[in-house]
């Protein structure tokens, strides 16, 4: 549109300035050979152009078109073709960008561009949130339909295919962890976001820790991109799969120098992304003013105004992006399907039709996702406090004892996280440790590292054998938030993690009204320590970790019954973002 309109026709001249033309004429025409030639300011100049020679009478038109990475290639030879169509009038630019950078450029109002095409319409969502989060109006983005869809697969190597495959493949078996997966970071892919919301699809609607346990998960290794996560799929202990895009997978076995991978396909249904051809609307106004404004300056000018300027300007986009939903060969050639979904591939480890009916995305509700992603994985620093008062040696209603459901629930919580968590290891009940309620037993350093991470998984194990004594509770807890403040990180979530299955019995100690004055005077809001408080058993203080939690800026949670600990843990690492206000 508009700066990138079609070369305008020939002009006509009005009767006046060919008066004028004739009147002024101060040339002499020359005949030399079988060309007719002007003499003009001292040389000879064609008068009639070869038919050979384009003639481009309100200049070569640039366009400008930034389109992700998986589609750069297809954009880029397909814009050749356009170029070369246009009779060399148009000059197309086609740069390649990652679609999360160029979002946050379109929210900054930085992204230099006629044409963005990212691999996703959520990406206009989140270039909408990011600009309001910035304090700047929403971009002004033209979505004008896709040019490209791809769906989300699974990606896996050959040789481990039999095994995947000797059940159905299905997004059930990833809630469930039976199908092991690799997730790269659906903050910077859309494929990756997309799986997430096809995963949420899945499950259960009526127990929403399903989906975040799911989430934590996955979010245990989280490659910064899909050729990472690929790279890592042979040295996995067990058949495992990459969440990815079609498009994403042929990219990479096109690639002569990898093994290629075969995507497997979900049984129980997937999403496509789609390719929007998005045009920015402030360069375009921009620029068809300028256009505008030049043309009717001009004597040989055809439009009497600038709205008829711009209206014939605007072909010039819609052609180029109707020449981009035209090139089928060229998209199936880079492992698109059609707009619509359907059409054949020829690329090696992928299913030559397209999959049957892909569901449609709702990109508000990819961003709710992105959002409870980005809670759940938070980096963090946690200490944890554990209780191993005497009450732990009693039983559940299952026959175990309370500190063998809390040994179960803590090796499935350790499962889950990341090797960048860092976590420590505390445990107390009254005079634990000379005159002490509490005992260090491993200093919070990261997961990562595989001798403290045994030393912990040591210590969760040692726990039957050091029950003993009551709950000094409070005592605990106002030392625990010290210690985590004494070293906090800035660079991640800090908090403490306390597990009790009673109420504070150290009749020694500090009271309630003590322990909630002293954390009001320590709370440093640029430093916050919240406490995540979980109380399993029917002897719980919730009201006392209520409060606790509240003054912190973190939350309690109860446990009705012992067993159900696993799920309220659940609940404490996924609903981080709402404190303090979350209740239990």
């Amino acid at each position: 549109m508009g700066r990138h309109s079609i070369a305008a026709a020939p002009a006509k001249k009005s009767k006046r300035a060919l008066v004028l033309s004739i009147v002024a004429a101060a040339a002499v025409v020359g005949v030399i050979g079988s060309g007719v030639y002007l003499w003009v300011g001292g040389h000879l100049n064609p008068l009639f152009a070869s038919a050979d020679e384009p003639s481009c009478e309100n200049g070569v038109r640039e366009l400008s078109v930034v389109a992700d990475a998986t589609a750069a290639k297809y954009v880029t030879e397909v814009a050749a073709a356009f170029d070369k169509a246009e009779k060399g009038c148009v000059e197309t630019e086609v740069r390649s960008q990652e679609s999360a950078d160029s979002a946050a450029m379109v929210a900054g109002g930085g992204l230099e561009a006629d044409v963005w095409i990212p691999d996703s319409s959520v990406w206009v969502q989140r270039a909408g949130a990011t600009a309001s989060s910035l304090g700047r109006p929403a971009p002004e983005l033209d979505a004008r339909g896709s040019v490209a869809s791809s769906p989300v697969v699974f990606a896996a190597p050959a040789s481990k295919a039999p095994e995947i495959a000797a059940e159905p493949v299905t997004w059930a078996r990833v809630i469930g962890g039976t199908l092991p997966a690799i997730l790269p970071d659906p903050e910077a892919q859309a494929a990756s976001l997309a799986g997430l919301y096809a995963l949420k699809g899945h499950s259960s609607a009526e127990d929403p820790r399903q989906f975040a346990g799911a989430m934590i998960a996955l979010g245990k290794a989280i490659p910064a991109s899909p050729s990472a996560a690929f790279g890592a799929l042979p040295s996995t202990p067990t058949a495992t799969v990459v969440i990815t895009s079609e498009a994403q997978l042929a990219a990479y076995n096109l690639d002569e120098e990898v093994d290629p991978l075969v995507a497997a396909y979900p049984t129980d249904g997937t999403v496509a992304l789609d390719y929007p051809f998005i045009v920015l609307k402030d360069r375009e106004a921009e620029a068809d003013k300028a256009a505008a404004a030049a043309a009717l300056a001009a004597e040989n000018a055809d439009a009497d105004t600038e709205a008829e300027f711009v209206e014939k300007g605007k072909p010039l986009l819609e052609r180029f992006q109707q020449a981009l939903v035209d090139a089928q060969k060229v998209r199936a050639a880079f492992g698109f399907r059609e707009p619509d979904g359907t059409g054949e591939l020829d690329i090696a480890g992928i299913t030559k039709d397209a999959p049957v009916a892909p569901s449609a995305i709702d990109s508000l509700a990819q961003l709710d996702i992105l959002r409870s992603w980005a809670v759940l994985t938070l980096r963090s620093r946690m200490l944890a406090v554990i209780d191993v008062s005497g009450s732990m040696e009693e039983p559940a209603a299952n026959g175990l004892r309370r500190i063998d459901i809390f040994q179960q629930a803590a090796v499935g919580a350790m499962s889950k996280f990341s090797g960048e968590v860092e976590l420590g290891v505390w445990v107390f009940s009254t005079a634990r440790n000379g005159d002490l309620d509490y005992e260090d037993l491993s200093p919070i350093a990261p997961l990562a590292d595989l001798a403290h991470t045994q030393e912990i998984q040591q210590i969760i194990g040692s726990l039957p054998a050091r029950l003993g004594g009551a709950t000094g509770l409070y005592d605990t807890t106002l030392a625990a938030v010290q210690r985590v403040q004494e070293t906090y990180d800035p660079d991640k979530v800090n908090s403490v993690l306390l597990f009790t299955d009673g109420k504070n019995e150290d009749e020694n100690g500090i009271s309630l009204d003590q322990l909630i004055a002293e954390l009001q005077q320590m709370h440093d809001p640029k430093r916050p320590v919240p406490v995540i408080m979980i109380g399993f058993g029917p002897d719980t203080d919730v009201a006392a970790m209520q409060q606790i939690a509240q003054v912190t800026g973190g939350a309690a949670y109860s446990a009705a019954q012992p067993e159900d600990l696993s799920k309220v843990l659940v609940d404490a690492l996924s609903q981080r973002s709402c404190r303090p206000n979350c209740g239990g």
